[in-house]
């Protein structure tokens, strides 16, 4: 009986979501009619954020003239992957995976991660994160796949990321709450691995 409670609730919750998602236009096949799939949204140092329609949309691959592969448009691998080739002159050693795949398990605070080529900080770093860092979310109930976004400002106590395809309730900027504990900074989110720098 209580089973049965759980998994009753556990659809109940679901079924909000999936409200919640179509309400706000960004899930499911159901579009935004204010935006077109690929439509610019915003913009950090030049490079565009591009709407993707339903979170699970693609619209083919992205790729450089010289055969760079830089994602599955207009997901949020490709922005951030964009965003380092355009903006910071990067190409990384790896430049395929999801999301989460940014963030290589087993690398020490500080050290390089040799897939994406660049600096690895875990979540509980000594380095406070930057503008242009790359931040890493693990997957979740909802998705998978995990999160990218970059680094967009960053104040005393909190910080500011820029992001595609963030899902059905987010904006292309998102604030986080910043901490310092002891030597070490932590940006509050459950599922944030760690950021990359170049």
């Amino acid at each position: 009986m209580k089973r049965l409670k759980m998994i009753k609730a556990l659809s109940l919750l679901m079924l909000g979501f999936s409200l919640l998602a179509c309400k706000q236009g960004n899930i499911g096949g159901i579009l935004n009619e204010d935006h077109k799939v690929g439509a610019i949204l915003d913009s950090l140092d030049g490079v565009y954020v591009y709407y993707n329609g339903s979170v699970s949309n693609v619209s083919g691959r992205n790729t450089t003239p010289d055969g760079y592969n830089l994602g599955l448009k207009y997901q949020c691998v490709e922005f951030v992957k964009r965003y380092y080739y355009q903006a910071l002159n990067h190409k990384m050693t790896d430049s395929y995976g999801h999301a989460k795949s940014f963030y290589k398990a087993g690398v020490e605070d500080g050290k390089v991660n040799a897939t994406r080529n660049l600096y690895q900080y875990t979540n509980g770093s000594k380095s406070k994160p930057k503008k242009g860092d790359l931040l890493v979310f693990d997957g979740t109930l909802f998705n998978e796949y995990g999160h990218v976004a970059i680094v967009s400002w960053v104040g005393e106590d909190e910080l500011e990321m820029i992001q595609q395809n963030p899902g059905p309730s987010a904006s292309s900027r998102e604030k986080l709450v910043l901490v310092k504990e002891g030597n070490k900074w932590r940006i509050k989110s459950g599922s944030l691995l760690g950021w990359l720098r170049k």
